[in-house]
């Protein structure tokens, strides 16, 4: 059994959307990170760095239990113990591995930036005209890289799609008009359609 550990956020909406898409079994155990949920003990000592999502799949390597953190490593472990999402040949792989790892250390963190300081309470100018400018930077690489390719890592949709369209799904909170990156609107609209997305989405029920 796959126990997620998660919250309506774009980085939990990677595991629920990939699992999903997998079409396994799983529980859901919602982590109300606007309560403070991810701080009790309990959850901590799943996660010490107090973030969601957590993976714990009770038939993990050699049939034993595992428990993982970090929504890029816990992408790559159902790609791989399910042998899909993630291409077989080596250069197809390391192809989407790169954009995952674009993901994970371009796409959250800037664009998480650009939601906290465009929504903050206070204004602070420097945040807002640094992290939206590199929130635009960020769109141009992604449709520079879309140009003649259906999906990320080209040809084939992969767990770098999945963890890059639920940070995209928030373009109104970072004020990006999607046609003005005419391939990432064509690939958003795409992924948008798929019904394992649409059910992903809605994880943890509302």
């Amino acid at each position: 059994m796959i126990t997620l550990y998660t919250w309506g956020t774009p980085n939990g909406q990677k595991i629920s959307i990939m699992l999903e898409e997998l079409g396994v079994k799983y529980e859901v155990k919602p982590i109300n990170i606007g309560k403070g949920e991810q701080m009790t003990p309990e959850y901590l000592a799943l996660n010490p760095n107090h973030k969601i999502p957590v993976l714990v799949d009770s038939d993990g390597p050699d049939g034993k239990p595992i428990t993982l953190i970090e929504s890029g490593a816990i992408l790559v472990y159902l790609a791989s113990k399910y042998g899909k999402l993630l291409p077989e040949d080596v250069a197809g792989k390391y192809e989407a591995l790169q954009w995952l790892m674009f993901q994970m250390g371009s796409v959250g963190p800037m664009l998480g930036q650009a939601h906290h300081f465009l929504r903050a309470q206070t204004p602070v100018p420097y945040g807002v005209s640094r992290y939206w400018g590199e929130t635009q930077r960020i769109y141009g690489v992604l449709n520079t890289r879309l140009k003649g390719r259906k999906f990320l890592a080209g040809k084939e949709y992969s767990i770098a799609d999945i963890a890059t369209w639920p940070w995209i799904h928030r373009y109104a909170m970072h004020q990006t008009d999607l046609e003005q990156y005419p391939e990432v609107k064509r690939w958003y609209d795409a992924i948008a359609k798929r019904a394992a997305v649409k059910r992903g989405l809605n994880v943890p029920r509302k």
